[in-house]
């Protein structure tokens, strides 16, 4: 039973044109039938993503599949797009009303959502903290497709959000010896938060037996190379966008038979896909967030209402960033 309300006035966030973003009203439909009512509550910015949709930079060949689930537009421009908001359902399927919930939404304050695809957080799960979820399941779904094991040498070059997640899953495997390696010294406290080990690029340790790259930057994935073992894998996690970026695969690459794997979030990893869900990962990636030391990922929130003026600022390569909530009034 959906529960009537005269609130149907919504403002979203648009990325217009290379570089600039606006916030725009929306009129809402009442809720369907298999729908209900959210209203957000917080919301993240995924940084990397983000900052190529914002710069124009979505491949053509790409525009379908980089499609977030519920985003609105065409690219380049305009897009509605994002994939974090939390939110507490106010009207529509009667089992979800008053409960709060994640949902792969753009950054709008008020929206119509398939109730079938809205997850219920944990109840040990702060709704600030929930804003990770998307972040989570990307890393759950590279731990899957890297697939470590107990006790192995493992490094990630790139201490972003993902980067840091894929170490800290990585972390708690018995007798890991999990590294993230990173250009900002600044990072090791965030390693230390998380139970790993924090080392430059030319103080870490090779030998590894696996090696994730989530730096986005080409001279990150030569890093990674040089950091593998013989006959180890390195996952590449990091997309460039438009940008060609050369690998050194002369050398001992071949000799060394080292194994360069992709991973990406669109699809479940191989190793899981006959079993899971979508639906199902992404609960899961909820539940792994039950830990408060991934607080440390998350920057001061902002308002919503200044997030268009703001973006350029936390979209900035050199903002020191990790994970970027909002707050909506």
């Amino acid at each position: 039973m959906a529960i009537s309300r005269t609130d149907d006035s919504a403002e979203a966030l648009w990325y217009s044109r290379p570089g600039r973003a606006e916030i725009r009203p929306e009129t809402l439909a009442p809720p369907g039938a298999d729908e209900v009512r959210v209203r957000a509550l917080y919301g993240a910015i995924s940084r990397g993503t983000e900052a190529l949709v914002l710069a124009g930079r979505v491949p053509e060949s790409e525009f379908e599949r980089m499609r977030a689930p519920f985003m609105a537009g065409q690219f380049p421009f305009p897009v509605k797009y994002g994939y974090a908001t939390v939110g507490l359902v106010e009207d529509g399927t009667e089992a979800l009303l008053g409960r709060t919930v994640f949902t792969l939404h753009p950054h709008q304050n008020l929206f119509n959502f398939p109730a079938g695809a809205a997850i219920v957080l944990p109840d040990n799960l702060p709704p600030q903290r929930a804003v990770l979820a998307a972040n989570m399941e990307t890393a759950l779904n590279a731990v899957w497709d890297a697939a470590p094991g107990p006790a192995d040498r493992i490094a990630v070059v790139g201490a972003g959000v993902v980067g840091a997640l894929v170490g800290y899953l990585c972390g708690r495997l018995p007798g890991t010896e999990v590294t993230l390696i990173d250009i900002n010294p600044e990072r090791a406290e965030l390693a230390e938060a998380l139970g790993v080990s924090f080392a430059s690029a030319e103080t870490a340790k090779g030998d590894c037996d696996l090696v994730v790259h989530a730096s986005g930057h080409g001279l990150g994935l030569g890093t990674a190379l040089a950091l593998a073992g013989e006959e180890a894998t390195v996952l590449e996690m990091s997309w460039y966008g438009d940008a060609p970026v050369t690998a050194p695969l002369g050398g001992a690459f071949h000799s060394r038979r080292l194994k360069l794997v992709s991973s990406q979030v669109g699809r479940i990893a191989p190793s899981h896909r006959p079993r899971w869900t979508h639906g199902r990962r992404l609960a899961a990636a909820l539940a792994l967030l039950a830990d408060a030391r991934l607080d440390a990922l998350l920057a001061p929130a902002i308002s919503f209402h200044d997030l268009a003026r703001r973006l350029p600022e936390i979209l900035d390569a050199g903002s020191g960033i990790l994970c970027q909530p909002i707050a909506y009034p």
